[in-house]
């Protein structure tokens, strides 16, 4: 038999009977849409209704990031850096649950979110510094030079490129030298 870890709790048996059966009189929920199928059933926990996974930001300069979809269950790290962003990947309540760039998984709670869209630039490279051009091409004027890990506002991506913005930047970005959207993902 193994120990539960610290702040997981189990499911009693009338809980689990009570899930089946809600679960079995209801349609089963698209893998797009976050569960909004069974968010429509009393006693059950509503999802926000917007497709999972999506990419958000951290409202918040401080987060806390937890084991689990609650505030029983311990803290596995904290964010300090509003405006980074995450990508759900889940939601149970008003709790959601987060990938970050390193690919760290946890759960916060929904409040700490924003719809506001950033990205950092390839954190995945090292120490090689990515070109952002005046316009969406590569034969376009370099407008900077970027380091991995720098992050910033994307005002809009199309056709493989996306606009950044930051305090001192501006520029256009392959696409897949971001993390924070998706490949061929369009944004206006």
């Amino acid at each position: 038999m193994r120990e539960r870890a610290s702040g997981a709790r189990a499911a009693s048996p009338i809980t689990i009977v009570l899930a089946a059966a809600i679960a079995a009189a209801l349609p089963a929920a698209g893998p797009a849409t976050g569960g909004d199928a069974l968010a429509a059933a009393p006693g059950v926990p509503k999802s926000s209704g917007l497709p999972v996974p999506r990419f958000v930001s951290l409202k918040a300069g401080r987060a806390n990031v937890r084991v689990g979809p609650g505030e029983d269950y311990k803290v596995a790290w904290v964010f300090t850096r509003s405006g980074l962003p995450v990508e759900i990947i889940q939601e149970y309540d008003n709790w959601r649950r987060v990938r970050d760039s390193d690919g760290s998984v946890g759960w916060i709670f929904h409040s700490l979110l924003s719809g506001r869209r950033t990205a950092v630039v390839a954190p995945w490279t090292g120490s090689q510094p990515r070109p952002i051009f005046a316009r969406a091409t590569a034969d376009a004027p370099v407008a900077a030079y970027l380091e991995p890990g720098v992050m910033g506002d994307v005002d809009r991506c199309a056709e493989g490129w996306c606009r950044i913005a930051g305090p001192r930047f501006s520029g256009w970005i392959r696409q897949d030298q971001l993390w924070g959207v998706y490949p061929d993902e369009a944004i206006e």
